[in-house]
């Protein structure tokens, strides 16, 4: 394999939108709205991408290859080159292919290639894993803009079949590209790529190994702040400001620690993607610029895209008057959110290869976060900002003191030294302007495809096969769809979401659960449901203090959209759930199973679950050693209204239920690291994970595949680690996209007590 990774190059990435029609513009109306709605969105805006990627993969005998490619989306269609098409205008595409609804692209984060670190995307069939792929990008950034590409094809084929489109445009949706195997013959050249804009400055830059993707459009993401959605139970106060950051101390009655919780937090005037970069990074001489306790770092070992150990050494002569030296080793975790924030966990470890050394002193890193998110900027603002958040936990002791006396020996420590590395970030991306064009990015959103596509382009193309759909599979802890309905006026009311504003909207609350009673059909008389003809294997609890239960908590904790949503972007809190938890069952399996509802031991199959009218079922399928499933039951005392939100879930299509079924979650007790890991912004489990939707008799099953994503796998690996401690919470609903659609209302909710693991219940297949 030819080894042509450097480590010093740039590659740029540029985004066109194509009006409707040649020269046409639109009179700025903004269609948010509609809601959302693909139907009723009058703006026919399409986005192409083009740009320079690694084409990875195994030939037929069996070696490995890493070939650069030219790659082409346009609308749902997509084109792999050799060469640069606009350099060479009579080329042919090597792989040509559509974009269908079965594929996903999944992160795999980052891996070594060539000797260089690569971000990898994997490509597959839902239905048919033996159809795969994967190309490879020179940052995390890259990476994101590519899913978001190949996101935004998905919506183009979603939209046209939404639409009705002709009989033929529905064939070819299902005739995909394929990166693997022999290539397609193609008989038509290149055409018309002429007109489309540059997004690479050439193969030779993407050769080295950072990326310079230059920002062509403004993000027209709103990210709504470090508050999700659900009441955390952490009350920040801000006790220090120093160089312009902020050191913060949690204050709340609710103690979970041996110490004290504190963060830093400072704006950065660049992108997430490049602060992500430079605190991954372990090249010494950059450190050295901003790091002032690990500056010397060297990566150990690396056990998946998200996951790698790392060895430093300093000389603390500043912080102690002992000479000794020392060293340390720490595990870094890291993934990307729905809505782009980034999430590093850092861990104490222990390896083998790194045993202490003579002449050192080994010290115990303590844990800490980072979390790294892009900040709203005004319409027609070039400057990109992110926010930056260091958390850790630390002795209470010189703490105290130093909060409320400048001079302390805390000064002079690791946890000091650690909460100034957002400072020296801050100082050192301001310092070096050259540093945020090297990992700029910009993130690129089409609420609907350019008709002006037209299927004609193509048929003389001989399509064999459709290119790997994108839905983001990174993260269980962010909400995507926020995105599409951000209204464009500047005056937009600031969105509150404090609890003692919360709490003020009751109100609005109790309309939710009005309007969320007409999901059900009002000319049937509700039925009693005796929860005690329904027993599952996790047992439920009588109060909070019994462990190893489920309880039913209600929907005030979390925050969904209310009527004026689409208006001002404000959020309600939850009234009562619709549909009520009959059971809870906690069971061991061999290997993932599908259809639960169909076993015996079901409850579902029982002569009581056959009188319900209808059942919610949510199967949360657990990847570990052996496998399992946490399988909730809800039920409905009346028969679902067919034309409500819910009859459309319950009988729409999987790619409607994938783009609207929601989980909230939120950790009410445990450890502040698994908090920060799992987070509680709200998360479109369709597209972060495989969902599987089983409709039969008076059920609906969905098959939630956990372990279809590396991150997901990741962060329930940890939680698993302190599940004996925790207390869960989550919520579930149907997002609410239209205006008709609003309030959303809570479908069930489930709270968890510290659930033991060795508690559950084999079950056979």
């Amino acid at each position: 394999m030819e080894k042509f990774i450097d480590s010093t190059t740039t590659t740029e990435v540029t985004v066109r939108k194509t009006p409707e029609g040649e020269g046409s513009e639109k009179d700025g109306s903004d269609s948010s709205g509609s809601g959302g709605s693909v139907l009723e969105d009058k703006e026919k805006g399409s986005s192409e991408y083009f740009g320079w990627v690694y084409h990875l993969g195994t030939n037929s005998i069996g070696h490995e290859y890493c070939h650069l490619r030219f790659l082409f989306i346009r609308g749902k269609y997509v084109e792999m080159y050799n060469r640069d098409p606009h350099e060479n205008p009579d080329i042919q595409p090597i792989r040509r292919g559509v974009v269908g609804p079965t594929f996903i692209v999944e992160d795999l984060g980052r891996r070594e290639v060539n000797n260089g670190d690569l971000y990898v995307l994997k490509f597959y069939n839902r239905l048919d894993e033996t159809k795969k792929g994967e190309i490879a990008c020179a940052s995390a950034g890259e990476a994101r803009k590519w899913m978001e590409a190949f996101d935004h094809a998905k919506q183009c084929a979603e939209d046209e079949l939404l639409r009705g489109g002709s009989t033929r445009n529905k064939l070819n949706m299902e005739t995909e590209i394929n990166l693997e195997g022999h290539r397609p013959r193609m008989r038509r050249y290149a055409h018309e790529l002429k007109k489309l804009i540059k997004i690479g400055q050439g193969p030779e830059m993407l050769l080295r190994q950072s990326s310079d993707l230059q920002a062509a459009m403004r993000s027209d993401r709103y990210f709504e702040g470090e508050i999700g959605d659900a009441v955390e139970a952490h009350e920040w106060k801000c006790v220090r400001t120093i160089n312009g950051v902020r050191f913060f101390e949690d204050v709340s009655d609710f103690k979970n620690g041996k110490g004290v919780l504190v963060k830093a937090v400072g704006v950065i005037d660049t992108t997430a993607d490049t602060v992500f970069e430079v605190i991954l990074s372990v090249d010494r001489h950059q450190r050295y610029e901003w790091d002032t306790l690990t500056g010397d770092l060297e990566l150990v070992d690396s056990y998946s895209g998200h996951y790698d150990v790392v060895y430093g050494t300093h000389d603390p002569q500043y912080l102690t008057r002992w000479q000794s030296k020392r060293d340390f080793l720490f595990s870094r975790q890291w993934f990307r959110g729905q809505d782009g924030t980034y999430t590093i966990l850092q861990f104490p470890a222990i390896h083998k290869q790194r045993p202490p050394r003579s002449g050192y002193r080994r010290t115990k890193i303590n844990p800490s976060t980072w979390e790294i998110r892009n900040l709203n900027t005004p319409m027609g603002s070039n400057t990109m900002k992110c926010i930056v958040t260091q958390t850790l936990e630390i002795n209470q002791a010189g703490w105290f003191r130093w909060k409320t006396n400048h001079c302390s020996k805390f000064e002079k420590t690791i946890p000091y030294a650690l909460l100034s590395q957002v400072a020296g970030l801050k100082e050192y991306i301001g310092a070096n302007p050259a540093v945020k064009s090297i990992f700029a990015t910009t993130v690129v959103h089409s609420k609907a495809c350019d008709d002006s596509i037209r299927i004609s382009e193509y048929e003389d193309a001989e399509i064999n096969d459709e290119f790997y759909d994108a839905i983001s599979a990174d993260s269980l802890s962010s909400e995507e769809s926020d995105d599409e309905d951000e209204p464009t006026n500047e005056d937009k009311k600031v969105k509150l979401k404090n609890v003692a504003w919360a709490i003020t909207s009751l109100a609005l609350k109790r309309t939710s659960v009005m309007d969320a009673n007409k999901e059900l059909d009002p000319s049937e008389a509700a039925i009693d449901i005796d929860l005690s003809q329904f027993q599952g294997s996790l047992p439920e609890g009588k109060d909070e203090k019994d462990s190893n239960c489920w309880t039913s908590p209600g929907g005030m904790g979390f925050m969904i959209r209310g009527k004026n949503y689409l208006k001002d972007n404000s959020k309600v809190m939850g009234g009562e759930p619709l549909l009520k938890l009959l059971a809870v069952d906690w069971f061991k399996v061999d290997s993932a199973m599908d259809k639960v509802a169909l076993h015996p031991k079901c409850l579902v199959q029982t002569e009581a679950g056959k009188k319900i009218p209808f059942i919610l079922v949510i199967n949360l399928q657990i990847p570990a050693k052996p496998n399992y499933s946490m399988v909730l039951y809800y039920a409905a005392d009346r028969p679902v209204n067919e034309s409500s939100l819910l009859g459309k879930f319950i009988d729409g299509t999987d790619m409607f239920r994938d783009s609207r079924f929601k989980l909230i979650p939120s950790i009410i007790e445990g450890y502040w690291m698994v908090k920060r890991a799992v987070g509680t912004k709200a998360c479109l489990l369709g597209k972060a994970v495989t969902c599987k939707y089983h409709r039969q008799d008076n059920f609906l099953e969905i098959d939630v595949d956990i372990g279809s994503s590396a991150v997901a796998r990741s962060v329930i690996g940890l939680v698993l680690g302190y599940v004996t401690s925790l207390v869960v919470d989550l919520a579930i609903l149907i997002e609410a996209k239209e205006e008709a659609e609003l309030p959303e209302y809570i479908l069930g909710t489930v709270r968890l007590n510290r659930v033991r693991v060795e508690t559950a219940e084999h079950l056979e297949a």
